[in-house]
């Protein structure tokens, strides 16, 4: 399909260029003629007058010279020929190259897109096909008791919940997705919002008899304060989880003049290297050893990160090493 958008638009790129050139070539050509023909004209003239004290008329000029005007014609018209052949393999060239770079950005897109379309149908299907699985073999069970039926319904909510958190990332990316036009830029207190999203994972943190702690500084950035929030709860959600009991996870913020810095490490499982360069792809689930846990997500975490710093125009980095844990850096402008 882009090969044929590809062709057609170097076309008409093409055919603009040719229809410019041969244009001005006529004009050009026109130009030169009636210079040349008054030129000669008025030439001859003036050597017939010194010579002979007379006026040429001009027919007798254009009887005399006619092989000579029409000679430097033809060569002023092979010349605009050549020039204009010449113009024209260029522009084939360069049109073609620049239906390339035009349609690039596009082709990328929808491809994009239709990745996106495949891997979120499977991911959706996996859930689906769980729970119409398990009811399927509960309702041919007729010996199904109470118990089993709690059971069946508990496994199914666990599934819907599944596939709840599915549609809120979906959704939260398609929000990511708009080049930030529906972000609320405005000036965000840092250390408060640190503060609070702190707080809310202290609970599960507990939990798994992790030390959470915050190191920060008073800060105020342009930001959107949901979508920090947002990316806050991505990193800090990724620590607890990948992070052993009796571990560490510690939120860090720092900032100069011109740009804050925002870190989140953890004395988790690590990353291997081979899988850091792929752990911002939509999707992109590590290896079996550091998502054994049944609630690893669906690989839209880091995606959603990296699509929220990016609009704040700022950059999100890792560093990590099987069995010592992950430090994930995110360095934002301050006035984004």
């Amino acid at each position: 399909m882009f090969t044929n958008a590809r062709l057609k638009l170097t076309a008409w790129y093409l055919l603009i260029l040719m229809a410019v050139s041969f244009l001005f070539s006529a004009i050009i050509y026109r130009m030169v003629s009636s210079e040349l023909e008054r030129g000669f004209h008025q030439a001859v003239m003036r050597m017939q007058a010194r010579r002979l004290g007379l006026l040429v008329p001009t027919s007798d000029v254009n009887v005399f010279f006619l092989e000579d005007i029409t000679e430097a014609k033809l060569r002023v018209l092979r010349g605009l020929l050549i020039t204009n052949g010449g113009i024209l393999a260029f522009g084939a060239l360069a049109g073609y190259i620049l239906a390339g770079k035009t349609l690039a950005p596009i082709q990328n897109t929808l491809e994009e897109q239709k990745r996106f379309t495949a891997d979120a149908s499977h991911e959706l299907c996996t859930p689906l096909t769980a729970i119409k699985t398990t009811l399927e073999v509960a309702l041919r069970d007729k010996k199904l008791t109470a118990k089993n039926t709690r059971e069946v319904l508990r496994y199914s909510l666990i599934q819907v919940d599944e596939l709840t958190n599915l549609s809120q990332s979906l959704l939260t990316l398609a929000r990511t997705a708009t080049n930030g036009s529906n972000f609320n830029f405005t000036r965000v207190d840092i250390s408060p919002l640190l503060t609070e999203v702190t707080r809310r994972f202290q609970p599960l943190a507990k939990k798994k008899q992790i030390t959470l702690t915050t190191h920060k500084t008073d800060c105020v950035a342009t930001a959107d304060e949901t979508s920090i929030t947002k990316l806050l709860t991505i990193l800090l959600d990724n620590a607890i989880k990948y992070t052993p009991e009796k571990g560490r996870v510690t939120l860090t913020s720092e900032h100069s003049d011109k740009a804050l810095q925002l870190t989140v490490s953890d004395t988790g499982v690590g990353i291997a290297r081979q899988e850091q360069p792929h752990i911002f792809d939509r999707f992109y689930r590590a290896d079996l050893a550091r998502t054994k846990d049944k609630s690893s997500g669906f690989g839209l975490g880091l995606a959603i990160a990296k699509r929220i710093v990016q609009l704040h125009k700022g950059k999100i980095s890792v560093e990590s090493k099987l069995g010592h844990g992950s430090t994930f850096t995110v360095t934002l402008p301050l006035n984004a």
